[in-house]
Parts: C-alpha cells; sequence; structure tokens
C-alpha cells in the first residue's frame, strides 16, 4: 500500500501537466484515504482528507493511483479491468487520463 504523503508528492511533480485540467477530481483509494486535486485556478493544490466538492471521483487502490501517476499503469487499461472506477463527469476523467498519459 502506497503512502498518501508518497502519492501527493507524486501527484504534485506532475501538476505542470495537470495544472490544464480545470476542474477538481477526488480520488477516493480502497484502501483508505482520499485526495482531492484542485486544478481550478490555473495551478494544482493537492490535499488529503475526505472533504472538498469535486467534479469527478475516481476510486482505485493506492497502489494503482501511484502506477497511473507514475506512468505505469494507462487509465484506459485500469479502467476496463475494474481496477479505477469513475463517478461524475466522464469527460473530466478522460481529460484527466491525457494529462497523466502524456
Amino acid at each position: 500500500m502506497a503512502e498518501l504523503g508518497q502519492l501527493v508528492e507524486s501527484i504534485e511533480e506532475r501538476s505542470e501537466a495537470l495544472s490544464t485540467l480545470g476542474y477538481r477530481v477526488r480520488f477516493d483509494l480502497t484502501d483508505g484515504g482520499s485526495i482531492l486535486v484542485d486544478a481550478t485556478g490555473g495551478g494544482v493544490n493537492v490535499s488529503t482528507g475526505e472533504g472538498g466538492e469535486a467534479d469527478t471521483v475516481m476510486k482505485l487502490s493506492s497502489d494503482n493511483l501511484l502506477k497511473l501517476v507514475r506512468g505505469k499503469l494507462s487509465p484506459m487499461i485500469a479502467f476496463s479491468t475494474g481496477r479505477l472506477k469513475v463517478q461524475g463527469s466522464q469527460g473530466v476523467a478522460m481529460k484527466l487520463a491525457g494529462l497523466l498519459d502524456a
């Protein structure tokens, strides 16, 4: 299980690419915890905790999130194999997937 701090750090390393997202995405981790990525103000703010409205919620394990952010797991493969579940806007999820895949 990946540590929340490690996940936040990995997401922040990709913040330049994610800054064009323009939405709020929450990652609900199936093994505990939640990370909110707020890319609405031209920058990226990454925070932990259950609170916060999000345009899209993505449910997956912390290990799979780490693989996604590091480019070791394709978002499309994660979704099609059931390792990633999306609630809310599919369009936002697709845009995020494109930014993570880059």
